[in-house]
């Protein structure tokens, strides 16, 4: 997260940036939207609710990830992801 900044501005918008450590709350999601990320992956989410309930285990950590997602958007004032923004987040150097 403390380097999206910089790889964001780097790459001026020729490439997608997409990020994915580890997250595993939407509250993470909605921070590294708000860097600049183009996308988020969820490999260890996915990977963890499969083991530990297989095809069920990953829809209830995608739905829970996303009721996540949307609450902290939604207590940020934004209606989409459109309206994430970088000043919802505050770096300090």
């Amino acid at each position: 997260m403390d380097a999206l900044p910089r790889v964001v501005e780097r790459v001026a918008g020729r490439v997608p940036v997409l990020v994915d450590g580890g997250f595993r709350r939407g509250a993470d999601a909605v921070k590294a939207l708000a860097l600049g990320a183009s996308a988020i992956l969820l490999g260890r989410l996915y990977a963890w609710g499969l083991a530990v309930g297989g095809e069920a285990g990953v829809r209830e950590v995608l739905l829970n990830f996303l009721a996540d997602f949307d609450l902290t958007a939604g207590l940020s004032g934004c209606a989409s992801v459109a309206d994430i923004r970088p000043e919802l987040v505050r770096l300090d150097t």
